[in-house]
């Protein structure tokens, strides 16, 4: 049975939101609709009329992207220029398309951290810190009988999660007191009477972003009129996330040993290396950022990268790097294309963890425009 398009979007954005894209960048829906059912969803790297022709052949309901199928303003959509023309066949079709891309690489679990599993680097930071999130603390006061559903309420709508722990919260007991006057409707006591109730105090905190969400689901359940309750801002702990990662290798290698390991794994054929005139015999501190990366290389170098790998390197930054005394490794940008088969291994835990019946493809179509002869 279909599932609707917002449940699965929904999901995904849980794991990989929005927000967390760099600023500008055209992330979310692009064509069509999520408001439908859903039965058959690809993944892929580019959004190219090869690709928009197998999502066709293939009864495609929504296509997700790494990269943004609009990245700039159309100026005119016409059928007569293959590029333009595959916007019309998806409407026609009615295959919506939705694009994560630098969100996809700063996610936790996400693209930069699979370029390093996949390389056996293991990450100590990322490149450049980019989002920081601050948390609140709640302290609800209410009846112990209704503590149980207070907490399973906090926690679906977000509050206690912490570090890879979730539902997290504290309770303690104490006596509430208090009288109703005569305006009020009291769950517990009567008018004009003054009241005492053993209560419980229920801690838990959130990200400062759900606390909309976090309060509602505390009205909805609390049994009072008036519910007593603290919020308060607090400044550990935090979140953060960041763009490209930096980690070390088990044990060091030579440099020529390392560029074959990532010819082997990311399986190239070629690839160009940047070698300053002086460099180590061996590596071992390796710093990544998928895609067109080389803004960061300054980044790579303050935390003492011996090789930065990343795509798109222009001759001149290519020079700068060369005289900064740093290995750069660019192995292009299609390396992306793990992110096909990683999130489709991901949507089939999700498929089992909430019962969908949604069938995942993973593009068999190859966007790299590039070969070395």
């Amino acid at each position: 049975m279909a599932i609707n398009g917002n449940e699965f979007i929904r999901k995904f954005e849980e794991y990989c939101p929005q927000w967390l894209a760099e600023e500008g960048d055209p992330v979310g829906l692009h064509l069509g609709t999520l408001n439908k059912p859903i039965q058959r969803i690809m993944m892929t790297l580019d959004v190219r009329p090869e690709v928009v022709q197998e999502a066709i052949e293939k009864k495609i309901d929504l296509l997700i992207a790494k990269h943004p199928p609009i990245f700039r303003p159309i100026k005119r959509l016409t059928t007569d220029h293959p590029q333009e023309k595959m916007y019309a066949d998806l409407l026609k079709h009615d295959i919506s398309v939705y694009a994560a891309h630098t969100n996809m690489d700063i996610i936790e679990d996400g693209l930069n951290d699979w370029f390093c599993e996949a390389l056996g680097i293991n990450v100590e930071n990322y490149l450049l810190k980019t989002h920081t999130r601050h948390y609140k603390k709640l302290a609800v006061y209410v009846p112990i009988e209704d503590a149980d559903k207070l907490r399973k309420a906090l926690a679906e709508a977000g509050a206690g999660e912490q570090g890879h722990y979730d539902h997290t919260s504290f309770t303690s007991i104490g006596e509430g007191r208090f009288r109703p006057n005569e305006q009020a409707h009291p769950a517990i006591g009567k008018n004009g009477q003054l009241e005492k109730v053993e209560e419980a105090k229920v801690e838990v905190i959130f990200p400062e972003d759900r606390e909309e969400k976090v309060l509602s689901a505390m009205y909805r359940v609390h049994p009072y009129e008036e519910v007593a309750f603290d919020l308060f801002s607090i400044d550990e702990p935090t979140q953060t996330w960041g763009i490209g990662r930096i980690g070390e290798l088990p044990e060091a290698l030579d440099l020529d040993t390392f560029v074959s390991k990532v010819k082997e794994v990311f399986q190239l054929e070629g690839l160009r290396v940047v070698r300053p005139t002086h460099t180590n015999s061996t590596v071992k501190r390796i710093a990544i950022c998928g895609g067109s990366g080389e803004k960061f290389y300054p980044y790579a170098l303050a935390q003492k990268a011996d090789v930065y790998i990343t795509g798109d390197i222009y001759y001149h930054t290519a020079q700068d790097m060369q005289s900064a005394g740093l290995i750069a490794i660019d192995p292009g940008h299609y390396i992306e294309s793990l992110c096909k088969e990683k999130f489709v291994e991901k949507f089939e835990k999700w498929k089992q963890e909430e019962n969908w019946t949604v069938d995942f493809f993973v593009s068999e179509t190859d966007t790299n425009p590039f070969q070395f002869n």
